[in-house]
This record gives C-alpha cells, structure tokens and sequence, in this order.
C-alpha cells in the first residue's frame, strides 16, 4: 500500500464557491507578506505527487495564492497547477494522474508578477537537452536576464515571473549535465532564490550562494525529501538531515544523493533574519534550532531592553505569542490570550461588502474583554510595517477596557524595503522609514511604545553558523541593489 493511501485527498479538499479574481492574502495585515514554499520528493516504488502534496500542506502559511505540482515517471514531465490554497489547487482527480517517483511542488505569495494562473508554479520549460520544471522562492534580477533570453534564444514567455526566468536560463545553458548546466546559471544569477528543479531522471534542491532563503534536506524511508522548512519533513515522515549550505545544490536520483557547491561562493552567509521573525513555523528547524526558542529569547530581550509597568502580557496571535510569552517570563509579569483569531480571515475567496470591509480587524481579531478590561497591558507584536493594521487592533483593545497599551515589537523599526523574495513595502510606504518612534506611538495610540534594538535581536539569532540579512533595518545589503523594485515590471513591459 502506497504509505500515503490512508490519508484520504477529499478530506484536506472541501469545495470553496469561489469569485473570479484572487484576493491578496493577509490584505488586512500589516505583516510582510509571505513568500513562497518548495517541496522536492524521491521516493522509489511510491508516488511522489502525494508525499509533496502533503509537505506543501505544511507550507501552507508562506503562500497561499496558488499552488502546483510537477512530477516524472521517468519518461515525462506532468504538471498541474492551481490557484488558492493548497487543498483548493488538488483533489484525487488532479492528484492521481500525477503519476511517478519523482516531483517537486509550490504554493506561492507573488513578489514577481501578480496573482494569476498563468505565474502559478512549478514551470515547465524545453530546451536542447531536453524539458525540466522548476518552482523557486526568493527574487532574482530578471528583467536583465529576461531580455537577453529574448534576444539571444527567441524565448517566449507564458508568465510575468522571475522563477520562469530562471527555469528558462538553466534549459538553455550549456554544459554536458544539469549540473554543468544549473552551475553555468548561478554564475549570472544575482539574488535570492532557494528553487527545486525536476527533470526526467532526477530531482534537484538549489540554494543561492548567500543561503538567504531556507532549503533542508530529509530521509524518507528509500528515498529523500527537499522542503523550505523541516515542519514539512516532519508532516510526511521524514527524518531532518541537514540543512543545504549557501551555495549548494543536491541531485537526488535512483543513485542517491550527490552534492555540489558551486565555485566562486565566497562564504559569505546572509539568511533573512525575518525567517526567524516572522515568516517560518515555530517547529521548524533553521540555523540548527526551532525557531519557537528563538522567538521567545527575543520577548525576553525585549523586555530587558524595553520593560513596562503593567498587570499583564498578551501577544498578537499567533506568530507574536511565543515572544510575548517569552517578555512575560523575563519581566515577571502573567502572561495570557487577549485575542483571539479568526484563522480563516484573508484565506476566503467570498468578498465581504463594504461594510463588512471596513470591520477587517474585528473580523480578524476579538479580544478578551474579561481578561484585559481596566488592566494596564504590554501587547507584543513581531513587526510594525506600514501601521495601518495596529491602530484599529488598538482600538478594539481600548473598547475591552484596556486601561493602559503599551506596545512592544520584536523586529526593529523597519525602514528599508526587501529586494530578496519578501512583499515588504516601498520605502514610502514604511511608517518607521518616515516617523519617529515617538510619532509612531502617536498614529498607532498606545501609551509607550518600545521596539527591540537591532544589536538585541542579532545578539539572540546569532548562536548558529552565521550570518543574516538585517537590511531591511539597516539599509547594509549583501549584495548591491536597484534602489526599488516593482513586482509588476515584467507585466509592464509587456504592455
């Protein structure tokens, strides 16, 4: 029996009634918007489909615009894509023709080319040697790469994405093998990108010589998984090995596992610390520890740094509720939920009327009037981004009766746009680029408000192997940069 045939697909896929047009996820949030998940999977005498199916499930919460699964029997490349959540892209009927044991898969948050099925991934491209598909995550410089594409090899192009450039330009590279030919790419690849490649005798993980985006590696009986985060090892059985190093690319085939670093990395590291912020599960393993302790050592910092005379600690769930509770325990101060939310806000394809809209905190949040009212409280929240989202969260705590707010943020004030695969914010629209803290405490209406420092924050993640990406607080890139960047630059040009 296949060892995912008792999980039953219909059970994962309710029907959804659904609008044309794809809402943008967390529209209501003030977070920075998610990025994308990837799944690889080898398993002899299985199919493959089904255990990247289920690790894209557990990837869910870092796209959930589209998603898409390409796999090989050995003789050809099959792929289906879809838009909106995982269990909404596939059911038995797309999942079963599928069919091989080999496939890599991708749920996505667009950050090149706008929500549509036609930049829904994995790619599938031809070229001289033969078709491969590929799903990425991260941002690369496509517009360049693109152009010269189109001029020196007439490519056509079916997306607006920078991840069908980059399929395209390892389809076209020369070389003997795919990774001659995947090695002959990364030389004129600037960015950030963690990708998996399928082609007909193989699957590949590849990871940018900066190692911004996570990549990991895990044994699943005979064969091998490749996933963004290990929570999607864990949720298809497999056992962690190792995460991929900056500049690494693994072949997974019949033969095993092969490993190939690319000449030239300089070793350099540069992961972006807002993995650790924000954007991976809190059971999820990078940098060799869960970022769940993680995030609770930097409540703890934070209320060292910036403590508050208050009777209580809650947190803005879920991703701040560990640094709250972390803040509580370092402070001496009770923590408790003093909201509770709504987890299927900003995952509906049914659009609420105007009315309805303009409640999109209430509908996201309700707090707990009997818990907060006349208490003095610290709210911990991971990042303050735009600010447009944190003064109505204020105010519903003001109408349980918070007698006092006194708001505390894990990330430091973010002034700088992301060029590395996170949907951030231009530059203008980032209230801690434009405001002081002190301006900022007044938009949002709290009492105090206290963010921790960005020598706190490098001092708490900095116990692994290395280096991160903290430019979007610091405006210190690792690598040089356009001065901004527009996610629908390729659909413009082809207006």
């Amino acid at each position: 029996m296949n060892r995912f045939d008792r999980h039953d697909i219909r059970s994962y896929n309710r029907p959804v009634r659904q609008k044309a047009g794809i809402p943008q996820p967390n529209e209501q949030n003030d977070h920075p918007r998610e990025e994308c998940g990837v799944v690889a999977a080898y398993t002899p005498n299985d199919h493959a489909a089904r255990v990247v199916f289920f690790g894209l499930f557990a990837l869910q919460h870092r796209g959930q615009e589209s998603a898409g699964i390409a796999a090989s029997d050995g003789q050809k490349i099959s792929i289906h894509t879809g838009m909106g959540l995982v269990t909404q892209a596939f059911g038995a009927d797309t999942l079963t023709p599928l069919d091989g044991e080999m496939a890599i898969g991708h749920t996505r948050y667009s950050t090149t080319g706008s929500s549509k099925l036609a930049n829904a991934q994995p790619f599938k491209v031809q070229g001289p040697d033969g078709e491969l598909a590929l799903a990425h995550n991260g941002n690369i410089n496509a517009v360049e790469l693109r152009k010269d594409l189109e001029k020196g090899w007439a490519c056509e192009f079916k997306s607006s994405t920078d991840s069908e450039v980059l399929a395209q330009l390892i389809v076209k590279a020369s070389g003997q093998t795919w990774q001659d030919r995947i090695a002959e790419c990364m030389r004129q690849v600037q960015g950030a990108f963690s990708a998996v490649v399928q082609t007909k005798e193989a699957v590949f993980g590849i990871k940018d010589p900066l190692g911004v985006r996570p990549l990991c590696l895990g044994k699943l009986d005979q064969g091998w998984v490749i996933a963004s985060e290990s929570c999607a090892l864990d949720h298809v059985g497999a056992i962690f090995e190792r995460e991929l190093e900056p500049g690494e690319a693994v072949r997974i085939d019949k033969h095993g596992v092969e490993s190939y670093i690319w000449p030239g990395r300089d070793g350099r590291r540069a992961m972006c610390v807002f993995e650790q912020i924000y954007f991976a599960r809190p059971d999820s393993l990078i940098d060799k520890r869960q970022v769940h302790g993680r995030r609770v050592a930097m409540g703890a910092k934070l209320a060292k740094e910036s403590p508050a005379r208050a009777d209580l600690v809650i947190g803005i769930p879920d991703s701040a509720t560990a640094a709250a509770m972390g803040y509580a325990q370092a402070s001496g101060l009770p923590y408790s939920d003093g909201l509770v939310k709504n987890r299927y806000v900003g995952r509906t394809f049914i659009e609420p009327d105007q009315r309805l809209r303009s409640l999109d905190v209430q509908l996201k949040f309700n707090p707990l009037s009997e818990v907060i009212s006349g208490k003095k409280i610290v709210v911990v929240d991971d990042s303050i981004v735009r600010g447009t989202t944190t003064p109505r969260v204020v105010e519903l705590l003001r109408k349980a009766g918070a007698a006092e707010i006194h708001m505390r943020v894990c990330a430091p004030p973010i002034m700088w746009p992301c060029h590395f695969g996170v949907d951030m914010a231009t530059r203008q629209e980032l209230i801690a680029a434009n405001y002081s803290v002190d301006e900022i405490r007044e938009k949002i209406g709290v009492d105090t408000l206290g963010y921790l420092s960005v020598e706190g924050l490098m001092e708490v993640v900095s116990q692994g192997d290395g280096g991160f990406c903290n430019a979007c607080f610091t405006g210190t890139y690792p690598i040089p940069v356009q001065l901004e960047m527009d996610k629908l630059i390729l659909e413009r040009q082809e207006i």
